[in-house]
């Protein structure tokens, strides 16, 4: 009998096509639904994923015979998980899910379990600069509510925190959200950061890579660049790694899905959480990892998992492997991008993906939500991976407004 898979996407997903690919290779009848755009080819339902409003879960239960029901991004995991509620389906608490979406709200559960992160208060309109003050700095400000480091800022002293504050209340309101909610002030803490992507079972927790992010996450915005497994720490320290995230998910409550967990390692080697997320790693930076003799993509571990289907073979198809995310250079509108043929035959460079079209307006972060595109590279060890996606990235020449700008990439 034919599986059916409802698959929940926010508007603005990198992520459908390859849920949509991966469902077809496991011959699983998949249904779209989402707020926004649906991938080429291929109709949709379409709902508003308004995290307030549950007429959007109600909807996707009412889709006849799902089987489960995958929350492709950070828009869609509530909505999903109270569709499976409904259902009756394997599915985390609501509550959890809901925790991963409120940076304030995920600060405070594991606050009070003890569990290493950054200190942080929460700040009103107008006392940013006191919080910031209070907690010593420098500082990261951040909303309560965005993603893709949309909103994070870096401030060194009361001024910055100020400037900050206003800056991301314009974001807020800009995206619609309310511009007056609290704010979130972190002490900013210096290190390495390492991601740990995983899937969540009966067993526990099923680490499927341990990531390095190379290129430092200093501010004053963060950018993220380059993420490279296996992890080039030592087993001692990404076992510290692994085991804090456990401790997270067990307090969150989260018991089932794929999870992401962005880590800090300071100066002492002490780990402390930064992020985690009930959903898998962003963007489609997915498409750097494969499982298993067959190659298999992360999307098909995930879609196994959620129908109970057990994988084959979930340890890494090759030896190393990574991806260079480009970020927007400068804000205004594409005009070119040059370079994406010569970064392709870099030795060891799979592919050079361009997500944003010609003629498109670009917006740099803090304020932007998107990446200009994807290189993606294998090899035998970390190191030469890493080479390969930053020669690559030398390759590629951007052009906005008719201005060249390269992105932010250097030579080894």
């Amino acid at each position: 009998m034919t599986r059916r898979v409802a698959i929940v996407a926010g508007p603005s997903s990198y992520r459908t096509p390859d849920f949509l690919q991966a469902a077809a290779l496991l011959r699983i009848d998949a249904s779209v639904v989402g707020d926004g755009e649906f991938p080429a080819g291929h109709r949709g339902l379409e709902v508003c994923l308004d995290d307030l409003d549950k007429a959007a879960a109600e909807i996707v239960a009412a889709l006849p015979d799902i089987d489960a029901v995958i929350g492709v991004d950070d828009q869609a995991v509530l909505t999903a998980a109270e569709a499976a509620a409904l259902l009756d389906l394997p599915h985390n608490p609501v509550g959890a899910v809901a925790a991963t979406r409120d940076k304030a709200a995920l600060r405070r559960i594991l606050a009070a379990e003890g569990i290493s992160q950054p200190d942080f208060r929460t700040a009103p309109p107008g006392a940013v600069s006191a919080a910031a003050a209070e907690l010593g700095f420098p500082v990261v400000v951040k909303p309560t509510s965005l993603s893709a480091s949309r909103g994070v800022i870096r401030a060194d002293n009361a001024g910055e925190a100020s400037i900050a504050e206003n800056r991301i209340r314009a974001i807020l309101e800009g995206a619609d959200l309310p511009a007056t909610a609290p704010l979130l002030v972190e002490r900013y803490i210096p290190g390495d950061e390492i991601v740990i992507e995983g899937l969540l079972g009966p067993t526990g927790l099923e680490v499927l890579a341990v990531i390095d992010k190379p290129d430092p996450l200093e501010g004053p915005y963060f950018e993220e660049t380059l993420f490279v497994t296996p992890s080039r720490h030592e087993a001692s320290m990404q076992d510290a790694a692994v085991r804090l995230v456990e401790r997270a998910v067990e307090e969150l409550g989260l018991i089932t899905g794929p999870i992401h967990a962005e880590i800090r390692i300071d100066a002492e080697k002490q780990c402390h959480l930064i992020e985690i997320a009930a959903r898998s790693i962003g963007g489609l930076c997915g498409r750097a990892f494969t499982f298993g003799l067959l190659g298999e993509s992360l999307e098909v571990l995930i879609l196994r998992s959620a129908l109970g289907l057990r994988s084959p073979d979930s340890s890494p198809a090759r030896p190393s492997s990574g991806v260079l995310m480009l970020p927007i250079p400068a804000t205004g509108t594409l005009t070119g991008v040059a370079g994406i043929e010569a970064a392709r035959e870099v030795p060891g460079v799979d592919d050079v993906t361009i997500t944003v079209a010609t003629g498109r307006r670009v917006v740099t972060l803090p304020e932007g939500d998107r990446y200009l595109g994807f290189v993606f590279a294998g090899g035998p060890d970390p190191d030469s991976v890493e080479t390969s996606l930053r020669r690559a990235g030398h390759e590629l020449s951007i052009t906005i407004d008719g201005e060249e700008v390269r992105p932010p990439t250097t030579l080894i």
